[in-house]
């Protein structure tokens, strides 16, 4: 089946182009477009969305406040910012907020598919050059680190790779585990650390010179 995509852009024709894009790849499906804020969230009320391609700079609900919106009503609903270089202090806030990643909206189509693909099997998506620009802000690193007794051997080696952006797919393979146990392991890292998601999980490996 399908995953379900939701494009929130306010440039009709960025939009037109994203869902072209995304229309030639079989595995997903767009089944609603808005143009701000408000609209998504309408949208989120009337379909069962998978990822919301959500654009940062948009009248009457921008995309930070849509994101802080959406991953409150909808945690499960994945979020990939669509953004430019100069986005870069809005696109730090969406991390902290909830977002997965962001793309550069003249990303080529592969890129962009491939980011919808990681995102949805559960990695952070990060596009190098906006990356280069505002990661050392985002990722400033505590003098020692921070992790004390709350984790096993087992969970900080997890905790550095999801740090690295890698799926729970990769981390089973890296690692020699089940899914299933990388999964249980994440629930209980996050339980432990207090943090609400994997993007925070990444954020904090690196901030505490685990990346």
């Amino acid at each position: 089946m399908s995953k379900k995509v939701l494009i929130v852009e306010d440039q009709a024709i960025v939009r037109q182009g994203l869902r072209m894009m995304i229309d030639q790849n079989n595995d997903f499906t767009v089944v609603a477009e808005a143009s701000n804020g408000k609209e998504a969230i309408s949208a989120l009320e009337l379909y069962a969305i998978d990822i919301v391609l959500l654009d940062i700079r948009m009248p009457e609900m921008n995309g930070v406040e849509a994101t802080k919106r959406i991953k409150k009503r909808w945690p499960q609903v994945k979020i990939l910012i669509l953004t430019t270089f100069d986005d870069d202090e809005y696109a730090i806030q969406t991390l902290k907020d909830g977002a997965s990643g962001f793309m550069l909206k003249t990303a080529e189509p592969t890129k962009l598919i491939a980011a919808i693909h990681s995102i949805l099997s559960g990695g952070l998506v990060l596009n190098e050059e906006v990356a280069a620009k505002m990661m050392p802000r985002l990722l400033e690193k505590n003098s020692e680190p921070t992790i004390t007794h709350t984790l096993t051997a087992r969970e900080i080696d997890i905790l550095k790779l999801v740090g690295e952006g890698k799926t729970n797919k990769e981390i089973a393979e890296a690692l020699f585990l089940s899914i299933g146990t990388v999964k249980n392991h994440i629930t209980h890292i996050l339980q432990q650390l207090e943090l609400r998601d994997r993007t925070q999980l990444a954020i904090y490996a690196v901030k505490n010179n685990l990346v």
